[in-house]
């Protein structure tokens, strides 16, 4: 028996067509009903902030949708996020009197959270596979003392960047190429490279089939303990990318930073169709999940219909319904 043995291509082609359909649809329901309720909706300024807006959880979904397809979860990549953006933040502001503002304290800060994510992520991923730890228990546990990091980091208070090096960083989220803003354009190849991973590379192949059937999978050859630990520090890597594109946005970092982004995120991800179970996953239906999300988010900041505090009981309520809609699905195929 072979890895190509699990792989889920039989599973993918006896999904009904509406779980494909569905978001999709659902999207276009979306754009009408915001371009109805408000003329502005469509302007460019409001699709560029938009997008800008929501490339911080899509680039950290991206990452989620491969841990979940090898059924995994991870509930810290807010905290996480809150986290690298302080350390990140004190990092630049104790290096610029020896490197001045300039690229060179640009790439520290930007190396400082791609290193520490890949570390956070690894931490994930060894108690997880190597100690044998539930991921819901790991990921609670670390979520809950990435939290508290920052917050003593910030002395219960912000961790601000340095007035003159915050000026010198901004562009990094408000500049971009032919009026696309940077955050848009990271997110975009992240999404290609996520989807050429996932739908043509061995590793998305054992991504699934870890998630299906980890029994099966090793028997196929498949290092499942691997495959687990690698998604684990691939999500961290893209909490830390997400995170450099953030942070030039406020300059600064607080216990309230990324509230709330794991919900967001793990909502895109199952939106999109993947099984919340592990073994089926499509990054391209999480973009859409992404998109869903962010588009009800503006259409209720845009026409005031529901207070803006409740966004995140709507969004629990949204992945309520997507594992409905799942099991069911799942029933009549």
């Amino acid at each position: 028996m072979t890895s190509e043995t699990v792989n889920p291509i039989s599973h993918r082609r006896r999904l009904p067509s509406m779980s494909v359909l569905g978001p999709i649809l659902a999207l276009v329901i979306l754009i009408v009903i915001g371009a109805l309720m408000n003329s502005n909706f469509l302007s460019s300024g409001n699709i560029n902030n938009v997008l800008s807006r929501s490339a911080f959880i899509g680039i950290i979904a991206v990452g989620m949708t491969f841990v979940i397809t090898a059924g995994g979860l991870d509930l810290s990549v807010g905290s996480m996020a809150a986290f690298i953006a302080g350390l990140m933040i004190l990092v630049m502001n104790a290096a610029l009197p020896t490197l001045g503002v300039g690229v060179p304290i640009i790439l520290l800060g930007m190396l400082t959270a791609l290193l520490a994510g890949v570390l956070a992520g690894m931490l994930n991923g060894f108690l997880i596979t190597t100690l044998g730890i539930e991921a819901f228990i790991v990921t609670l546990g670390t979520m809950g003392i990435y939290r508290s990091l920052v917050t003593w980091l910030a002395n219960g208070g912000t961790l601000s960047l340095d007035f003159e090096l915050r000026g010198f960083y901004r562009p990094v989220y408000f500049d971009g190429v032919l009026g696309v803003a940077w955050p848009i354009i990271v997110f975009a190849v992240v999404v290609i490279l996520g989807e050429i991973l996932m739908s043509r590379a061995r590793f998305g192949r054992h991504c699934a089939a870890t998630g299906s059937n980890e029994h099966v999978a090793h028997y196929s050859n498949v290092n499942v303990n691997r495959t687990r630990m690698l998604t684990y520090i691939m999500l961290g890597m893209l909490v830390g990318v997400a995170t450099i594109m953030y942070v030039p946005r406020l300059g600064s970092a607080s216990a309230s930073t990324g509230v709330l982004w794991e919900l967001e995120a793990i909502a895109a991800v199952i939106i999109g169709g993947t099984v919340l179970k592990g073994g089926f996953g499509r990054v391209w239906g999480t973009v859409i999940g992404v998109l869903i999300l962010s588009l009800i988010d503006n259409i209720l900041n845009l026409t005031d219909l529901v207070s803006p505090y409740l966004n995140g009981a709507i969004q629990g309520v949204i992945i309520v319904l997507a594992v409905i809609l799942q099991r069911e699905a799942k029933a009549k195929g």
